[in-house]
């Protein structure tokens, strides 16, 4: 099989770096990627296998080996799956509630990840399913998936960094006061229950910044974006504030407008991991979440 190798050429501002640093400091290629790398003499500098520690000058050509994917990562099952956008380098997929992105624990088929699999394999598309984030099961909208280990290592980065961007559609109970402002209250494991949250003064940082889209009698309609990404972070952050969101049992109380805590992935925004353009994707409310603000829209 013939070898592909990505040419990056060496900047001036780069000079002096060595081939580990520019490696691991501006293509973001990890520790354990560069063993790999350098087990296969995947580097090479000026048409010669490099060693990691020498030092690069301006217009040096470094080329560094495509390492392929050879499964999914997962079991590929048919299923249908909502593509919102689609490039050589990602995806951006519109998850269903009800469903897990991947498969955990007990569950070990029909998630998002899975009829992904079958997608690619489908389209003799050879790559891992790489998400870069998740949702909670019966949480619905964007979800994005990296095609190769590049993307997804300057994906992740970007999710790190909060250059990429999450926003999400929640009908509360009650309306909100102030009308928009943030959230901050750390969150850590619940003290008795395993597969919940709490908010607890030795947690991590957890900020929601919230504006208020639309009210009701005795709802509102939440525009949310998180600076942290911790898990049921938007759920448990407006139960604490004494604004659940409708539908969520476990941090709040069944609701007889939608089945589901009412919690919507609207929208994500990052830049393109090759290219030099911004991407903004969005996926439209799904019609349990539309009906209960109709009917909130009908109440006296």
């Amino acid at each position: 099989m013939m070898k592909t190798f990505s040419t990056h050429t060496i900047a001036p501002e780069h000079a002096g770096l060595t081939v580990e640093s520019y490696l691991k400091q501006i293509l973001f290629y990890s520790g354990r990627k560069l063993q790999k790398l350098t087990r296969l003499k995947g580097i090479r500098l000026n048409g010669k296998t490099a060693f990691l520690q020498r030092k690069l000058q301006s217009a040096d050509r470094l080329q560094v080996l495509q390492l392929v994917d050879t499964d999914f990562g997962v079991r590929p099952q048919s299923g249908e799956i909502s593509i919102l956008y689609e490039d050589n380098d990602l995806l951006v997929v519109n998850k269903p509630a009800a469903q897990l992105v991947h498969p955990t624990g007990q569950t070990t088929n029909g998630t998002l990840a899975n009829y992904l699999a079958s997608y690619l394999q489908q389209n003799k598309i050879l790559a891992a399913v790489r998400p870069i984030h998740r949702l909670d099961r019966d949480t619905s909208g964007c979800v994005i998936f990296a095609k190769n280990s590049r993307s997804q290592l300057l994906l992740e980065q970007q999710l790190k960094s909060g250059l990429l961007k999450r926003t999400y559609w929640a009908l509360v109970q009650g309306v909100i006061e102030p009308a928009a402002g943030t959230i901050t209250a750390p969150i850590g494991p619940h003290p008795s229950l395993p597969n919940r949250r709490a908010i607890t003064a030795h947690g991590q940082s957890a900020i929601t910044h919230y504006q208020t889209l639309r009210t009701f009698a005795n709802a509102a309609l939440l525009e949310l974006r998180l600076e942290t990404g911790r898990t049921h972070q938007i759920r448990l952050h407006l139960a604490h504030s004494g604004y659940p969101i409708l539908g969520d049992g476990m941090y709040g109380v069944r609701s007889a407008l939608i089945a589901r805590q009412a919690l919507h992935a609207a929208a994500v925004s990052f830049k393109h991991p090759e290219e030099e353009r911004e991407i903004t994707v969005t996926a439209p409310l799904p019609q349990d979440f539309a009906s209960a603000l109709q009917q909130l829209a009908e109440l006296p």
